[in-house]
């Protein structure tokens, strides 16, 4: 059984989608996406305007997945999509659909509810946006489970949510990027950030203590496209932050384009999400900060066919394999292009992270400063939660919890000093 979460999970994403974060659409051209990640499974049917809710096997615990982008995205769906196929060859007597590109709103909420209807076992729902529509949907069909990723919402009978740790593996991506900026001489690395939410800005700020760890005089430049997927605006933001003198880009988008914008400049890059994302440009890419959700999709299911699903919030970490920094897990090897000298440091932090001395709060213990140089978190402070969601009292009363003090709104020590988060 997976690790029961004591906090809700990343409330904070919410913001994500009061700025319509995430109405992302499928690739109009392939050639922007590398060759094995556009031959996976093809999309299901649209008709007459709307989605196409395939149907069950008999005699199998069927299982349908819902995702809002295309799966050929390279990062997020892609991830979520690996782990749906992991569920199906790992679990026997087990049937599993995925629907693609389903807009939030009424449509994924129509989507969700004839899913349902059609006689789904159990349903996932891989978007922050979905949140509302799973849990109304749920109170509906009490006898069918329902699991969303990301968000913090969950109920006492049917409904859970799931989420995970992914600074843990930015960490790690920051000190390849500052060893591999050190050794070229420009101590400077790029960040292609989303949206200005503390979630993106969490990440980022762990990216860039990864960073300072390896390189410490490294700076962090930032460009904000607010999307997840926007093939064009992400190859603008990386070619930008090589203008300005990066010789790595982490990318926080969901595309492979950053990296392979990266390798036609003969720089290095690091993409998101997906293990697969090295494969666009293999001899430019570092590395990838990437989500295993099959592992955790087994856990729940077999459960639920064992009547044992226990519907409350899951936050995992990295002792619970949710997440990774590829060439680094098990079975994986580092890519050639980081420096030599830094991976023994960056196993031994893996080792750390795989055996729980040092997660997510040890990356956010004090002394931090901000990037203006303002102690933010005093020495031997360590931030909670809610500190790292930037969940504010009110909302923090609604979820049964304190609200954050020393909210994630700023950007830490490392960042270019012009840098800022939107306000």
């Amino acid at each position: 059984m997976i690790i029961r979460l004591l906090l809700p999970v990343l409330v904070a994403v919410t913001a994500i989608f009061l700025l319509g974060a995430c109405a992302v659409a499928p690739p109009t051209d392939a050639e922007t996406m590398p060759e094995e990640l556009t031959t996976v499974d093809s999309p299901l049917p649209v008709a007459d305007g709307g989605i196409e809710v395939p149907d069950i096997e008999a005699g199998k615990f069927n299982v349908a997945f819902v995702y809002v982008g295309p799966i050929g995205d390279g990062g997020w769906n892609y991830a979520h999509n690996t782990g749906r196929l992991y569920l199906e060859e790992n679990v026997e007597n087990v049937h599993t659909v995925y629907l693609e590109s389903v807009p939030e709103g009424a449509d994924g909420e129509r989507t969700i509810r004839n899913l349902a209807r059609k006689g789904f076992d159990a349903i996932f729902t891989t978007s922050f946006g979905y949140m509302d529509a799973t849990e109304l949907v749920a109170d509906e069909f009490p006898d069918q489970y329902f699991v969303h990723i990301s968000g913090f919402k969950h109920n006492d009978s049917n409904f859970a949510s799931l989420f995970g740790a992914m600074e843990n593996a930015k960490y790690l991506a920051g000190m390849a990027a500052g060893s591999r900026a050190a050794e070229d001489g420009s101590y400077r690395v790029g960040y292609i950030g989303p949206f200005p939410i503390p979630e993106i800005v969490r990440l980022g700020n762990a990216l860039t203590l990864g960073m300072r760890r390896t390189c410490p005089t490294c700076e962090m430049d930032v460009r904000w496209i607010f999307s997840w997927f926007d093939p064009a605006g992400e190859a603008e933001a990386a070619q930008s932050l090589m203008d300005a003198g990066a010789t790595v880009v982490v990318s926080g988008a969901d595309t492979t384009i950053p990296l392979q914008t990266s390798a036609e400049n003969d720089l290095y890059g690091i993409p998101g999400n997906s293990a697969n994302g090295c494969s666009a440009a293999p001899d430019a890419c570092l590395g990838v900060p990437y989500w295993n959700w099959g592992p955790a999709y087994v856990s729940l299911v077999e459960d639920m066919m064992a009547d044992a699903f226990e519907p409350q919030d899951y936050y995992l970490d990295s002792v619970d394999g949710i997440v990774g920094f590829y060439g680094f897990m098990e079975n994986e090897v580092p890519q050639g292009s980081i420096p030599s000298h830094t991976i023994p440091e960056i196993d031994d932090v893996v080792s750390q992270m795989n055996d729980g001395t040092f997660d997510r709060f040890s990356i956010f213990t004090g002394p931090l400063n901000d990037n203006q140089g303002n102690e933010v978190v005093p020495a031997d402070t360590v931030l909670t939660q809610s500190d790292l969601e930037g969940i504010d009292s009110e909302l923090g009363a609604l979820l049964g919890r304190p609200g954050c003090t020393i909210c994630m709104s700023w950007l830490v020590e490392g960042f270019v000093e012009d840098a800022a988060v939107p306000q």
